[in-house]
């Protein structure tokens, strides 16, 4: 979602969603609220993907005129807004977890899990798309390392070293979902056929025997969770070794 640019001049800023849905408002009350927008808008999302979401189709799912959702969003950019936050409003934040490591691999953990629920927020959910329930995930992460001795810079650093391996490694687990689904391949063992004669000419060239050793040995190809746990476990090993944490 492209950001907002600054105001030239003495012009005002625009007054964000968040700002806006914060105020009171003297309207009569309606069946019609920004959570029912945002389950409305997400439902469509996860069956039909973020492209099947307008305001129009919105409009009849909700089963009022069209125009009826401007009242709370001016359009589909920051309906998109209001959906991420909702999504992200479900992360239960508050599971225990004791110590910097074991927060940030929940966290890490919860939000691959939100991202393979609702498959478009990998798209919808940038780091410039900020609401209330998107922020409450750096500050549960930096209450964690407070105390560690880093300053805000690498705390930053860190933070984005653990969410930018799981947006790289959920994002990757998506597009082979999306691939299956669109050749018909229900499994490993389907796609993995369906790729043998590119695969089995590649190897026969003789230039990859470091990846034939990994194709005839590996026994957690079709093991997502073991993947991403044990990359996650390097990249945690790795962040506690820099910074002797």
């Amino acid at each position: 979602m492209p950001a907002q640019q600054a105001p030239a001049g003495d012009a005002k800023p625009p007054v964000s969603l968040w700002e806006r849905l914060a105020r009171p408002t003297p309207a009569p009350r309606t069946t019609l609220t920004p959570q029912r927008i945002a389950e409305a808008a997400v439902a469509i999302a996860d069956a039909e993907g973020l492209d099947a979401v307008t305001m129009r189709r919105l409009a009849g799912e909700l089963g009022v005129a069209p125009m009826a959702a401007y009242r709370y969003v001016s359009g589909k950019d920051e309906l998109i807004e209001l959906m991420v936050d909702s999504v992200y409003g479900r992360l239960p934040l508050d599971t225990p977890a004791e110590g910097w490591r074991a927060t940030m691999r929940t966290l890490a953990v919860q939000l691959r899990a939100l991202h393979l629920a609702h498959p478009w927020t990998v798209r919808a959910a940038t780091p410039f798309s900020l609401s209330p329930h998107q922020l409450a995930v750096p500050e549960r992460a930096f209450a964690a390392l407070a105390g560690q001795g880093l300053d805000a810079d690498t705390t930053m650093a860190v933070y984005r070293t653990v969410t930018g391996y799981v947006h790289g490694s959920v994002t990757a687990e998506i597009t082979l979902e999306t691939l299956r689904r669109e050749r018909g391949w229900s499994d490993g063992d389907q796609t993995r056929a369906a790729l043998a004669p590119r695969m089995t000419w590649l190897m026969n060239t003789g230039r990859y025997p470091n990846y034939q050793r990994y194709l005839h040995e590996a026994t957690r190809k079709d093991d997502p969770d073991w993947q991403f746990e044990t990359g996650l476990d390097a990249v945690l090993d790795g962040i506690a070794t820099r910074f002797t944490l």
